[in-house]
Parts: C-alpha cells; sequence; structure tokens
C-alpha cells in the first residue's frame, strides 16, 4: 500500500471513530425521539366565591360526589343501609353489560307481574337484543327486562343475584346486598347513598351505559315491529343539563333517585333515598346538583389550535409546532389546583402529514388526570432530501470533519517532504 493510501485511510479512520461518538449518521436508522416532559399551574383567572351551604333535604339519606374525581362534596346518612327499589337495576345492568355482548338476541322468558310492576312488556318467545333490554331497563324500569337479562347472563336468577354481589365486593361497595335482579323490597336487598352515587360513577364510565341513562328516548331496533319508548325519569326532562341515571319507589324504600347533571365543565352524581313524593325526590335532586355545581368555576386550561410544544425537525432544521387538537373546559373547585403537563417527541422526522398525532396534553387536578388532548402537528414536513441529510451531517460532524482533513493534509506534506 502506498504511502498517500495510508494516511488517507488512516484519516477516513479518524473521522469515523471520532462522527460514531455524535448525531446517527445520514444512512443509520434514526432512534426513537426522545419524550419531553413539562409542566405548569395554571393560574387562577378569579378569586374563588364563597363556599355556599349545603342544603338540608328532607330524605332519609344522601349524597354528592364528582363523577370525575370521586371526591364527596356532601352527605347525610350515607352510609346508612336502606331498600333501594329499582335504583337496584344498576348493579343490573353493570353486570349484564360484563357478561354479555350488546348485539347478543335473547328470548323473553314468561314473567308473572304483579299489579302495579313496571314492564318492559315482551311476550314469552319474543327476540330482543341486550341493547334494547338495557335501554327497556334503565328507561321503563322493566322489571321483565331485568329478569331476563339475568336469565341470559347467568342462567338462573339466583346465579346472577351472586355475581351481583361479587360485583359489588370488587366495587369497595360495603354497604351493599343484592337479594333480586329487580329491587322487589326483600330482606337482603340494600345500599347507602354513597354506595349508589359511587355505583352510579362507575357506570357511567362505560360510555354505552351513558348513552343509555342519557337517554329521553329509545327506539328498540331489535324487535320484529320496531317502537319507541320514553324515559319515565321527570328529572331527566325537567332539567337540561341532567345526564341520568335511575329512578326507583316501592313502599319499603319510597322514592328513590340517583342523578346525575354536567355543568361548569364538570359532572355530578347525588343519590336521594326515602322521600315522600316523586317530586320531592326531583325537586331534592335537583337543589343537590345545583349546590355541588355552585362550587365549582368553569376553567379553560387548553384551547383547540393552541401551540403547546415544539419539535425539531431532524436533517432539514426549523421547528415544527405541536398544537392541542381540542378545547378542554373543565370546572374547579377553590380549594384544587389545576395543572397542565405535555408530553411530546423532542426530535422529528419527515415525513409528518399535518395534524399526525404527536403528543398529548394531559390536565391534572390535585394530581389526577382529569382530561387529556392529543397533540398534531401543525404543518406538514416532507421528507428529507440527500443533501438536507448530507448537510445535517455535515454541520453535526465539522469538527471530525476538520480534523480528518488536517491529518490527511498533514500526512500529505511529510510524505512529500520525505520522498524527494
Amino acid at each position: 500500500m502506498s504511502g498517500h493510501r495510508l494516511v488517507v485511510l488512516l484519516g477516513l479512520v479518524l473521522l469515523a471513530t471520532v462522527s460514531s461518538a455524535g448525531p446517527v449518521a445520514a444512512g443509520d436508522p434514526p432512534p426513537l425521539p426522545v419524550a419531553k416532559a413539562s409542566s405548569g399551574a395554571v393560574p387562577p383567572t378569579a378569586p374563588p366565591a364563597e363556599e355556599a351551604v349545603a342544603p338540608r333535604l328532607e330524605a332519609r339519606a344522601w349524597a354528592l360526589i364528582d363523577a370525575r374525581t370521586g371526591d364527596v362534596l356532601a352527605s347525610h346518612a350515607g352510609g346508612k343501609r336502606l331498600p333501594i327499589a329499582s335504583t337496584t337495576k344498576m348493579m343490573t345492568a353493570y353486570v349484564a353489560m360484563q357478561e354479555l355482548p350488546l348485539r347478543r338476541i335473547v328470548r323473553a322468558a314468561p314473567y308473572d307481574a304483579i299489579f302495579g310492576e313496571s314492564l318492559l312488556e315482551l311476550r314469552p318467545g319474543q327476540q330482543v337484543s341486550v341493547r334494547d333490554l338495557l335501554y327497556g331497563l334503565i328507561l321503563r324500569s322493566g322489571n321483565d327486562a331485568a329478569a331476563d337479562l339475568a336469565l341470559a347472563a347467568a342462567g338462573s336468577e339466583e346465579r346472577f343475584v351472586r355475581q351481583m354481589n361479587r360485583r359489588a365486593a370488587a366495587l369497595g361497595l360495603a354497604d351493599t346486598h343484592y337479594a333480586n335482579p329487580i329491587g322487589l323490597d326483600e330482606a337482603g336487598n340494600y345500599s347507602s347513598a354513597l354506595d349508589l352515587a359511587t355505583l352510579g360513577r362507575r357506570l357511567l364510565d362505560i360510555p354505552a351505559f351513558a348513552r343509555i341513562a342519557d337517554a329521553r328516548s329509545a327506539e328498540l331496533r331489535s324487535l320484529r315491529s320496531p317502537r319507541r319508548i320514553e324515559t319515565l325519569n321527570d328529572f331527566l326532562l325537567a332539567e337540561p343539563w341532567a345526564t341520568g341515571v335511575k329512578t326507583g319507589h316501592t313502599f319499603g324504600a319510597d322514592y328513590v333517585l340517583v342523578g346525575s347533571g354536567e355543568r361548569k365543565g364538570v359532572e355530578l352524581i347525588s343519590a336521594v333515598l326515602g322521600t315522600w313524593t316523586e317530586s320531592a325526590r326531583d325537586l331534592e335532586t335537583t337543589r343537590l346538583l345545583e349546590y355541588g355545581f355552585s362550587r365549582y368555576r368553569p376553567r379553560t386550561p387548553i384551547r383547540r389550535g393552541q401551540e403547546l410544544a415544539e419539535a425539531s425537525i431532524r436533517y432539514s432544521g426549523g421547528e415544527l409546532p405541536l398544537r392541542a387538537a381540542r378545547t378542554i373546559e373543565i370546572g374547579v373547585r377553590g380549594d384544587q389546583r389545576l395543572m397542565v403537563a405535555v408530553r411530546a417527541p423532542a426530535e422529528v422526522e419527515g415525513p409528518i402529514r399535518r395534524g399526525a398525532s404527536l403528543g398529548r396534553a394531559t390536565v391534572f387536578i390535585d394530581g389526577r388526570r382529569a382530561a387529556v388532548a392529543t397533540l398534531r402537528a401543525g404543518r406538514a414536513v416532507p421528507k428529507a432530501s440527500a443533501i438536507d441529510r448530507a448537510r445535517s451531517f455535515a454541520g453535526d460532524n465539522a469538527i471530525a470533519i476538520g480534523l480528518a482533513g488536517f491529518v490527511i493534509l498533514m500526512g500529505v506534506v511529510f510524505l512529500r517532504r520525505f520522498s524527494r
């Protein structure tokens, strides 16, 4: 090997050795982008208002919770075990939705009703979907729908009731026990205001149930002759912000209502047990929820299109703005701390289409996640050209290239001087 070739080879080896410790070369596969996380408190927009006083209700027991966090905002005899009438059907729905697909078709079983029972009025042998039975269960409080769901899910009412009690224990409902899936007055069928509110929170976390609970009417599409049913829940019809959940009435329980509503960017859940009249039950539910809403102030920590982060663009240079895909409006109490944490890539490489998902912004209230907004690319980024890659490589390895060139130059000078 000639001296000139040896010098050039040594220079290239030096260049490769030095550049290997720097950024990734143009021909190498890019590493995963390094995720960056940032957070910050959202400053208050106004001083908190004077806290309202919880209303005094005539019900035997009641409770009010924040659906987002589970915080108890107010209660009276919240843990007292009481008969709960048809709010029992909330657990019937919960177990059925865990065990049965909504599209499954079942045959209605014979149901021996007594005078005054709420019914969906299905004929024995009539085919109906689980979805339609659930609408009949919640909107019409159909006892026959409850019986059909129990048989379809467990094969018998006794086995289904055992499942109901297992689910109650798993959810931590310590003051709840079931004796039937309907809510008829029976020893061993009871719950508490706090347990009912907690169960309502679990159910409303299920999107399919939340749609059912919020429905003022529904079409039973699986029946051979589809028909429309209307809700029996007058509270749901009276308040535009109401979102559910379930009514109940028996002689032993009096009037019961698990209610829910959404205002000011917050959803609350109430349970009112044991009022003398239906109108008192609805009125006290409204008063309780309105008290809860009065404790919150609406905040908008994230707005759609807001730039929340920037990512460096590999090879071609520049920054890619990352913008929020949606607006988040949220209710916050005066004693709560609101934070926004952004998690996004530090560096990206084209091609990237405008609107591509590239991270997320999470809103926390008192350290608990409350809402999430996706971050999207604010513009398109084309694939880096060979020139861009070469320019980036040269910029990232300027010192190594210069050092290698110097070694080659000095080697050539040295060889020329000694070859004469």
